[in-house]
């Protein structure tokens, strides 16, 4: 069993940049793929990005393609996102999960183990 806390999020202007983190425990960091996925107000939860066990494979949907960057430091068992250009639709709680299959496109249904989330507000 896996625990992840998610941190980070707050409040940011339009074209501001917020890095969230993600903290895992319970399980070797390293042995799986990880993810970000984000729940918008009065919406279905939907993918955000991915990275695989090493690191070595990301995979982003195309709403952030271009301003957010997934990263892991598997020393620290953390996984992060670099959000850049945030945007009001970016507005969201975020929240990080274990990817349980590795797919050419992702949903929230690859990922399990989410964390509690990071609510984040962008203002426009």
């Amino acid at each position: 069993q896996v625990h992840l806390v998610e941190s980070g999020g707050g409040l940011v202007q339009a074209g501001g940049s917020l890095r969230l983190s993600c903290a895992a425990s319970g399980r070797t960091f390293s042995d799986y793929g990880m993810g970000w996925l984000r729940q918008r107000p009065g919406n279905e939860p939907e993918f955000v990005a991915a990275i695989d066990w090493s690191g070595g494979s990301t995979k982003y949907a195309d709403s952030v393609k271009g301003r957010f960057t997934i990263s892991r430091d598997n020393a620290k068992n953390t996984l992060y996102l670099q959000m850049n250009t945030l945007k009001s639709e970016d507005t969201a709680v975020y929240y990080c999960g274990v990817a349980v299959r590795w797919v050419d496109t992702p949903t929230q249904a690859d990922f399990a183990s989410w964390g509690q989330g990071t609510q984040v507000t962008v203002s426009s």
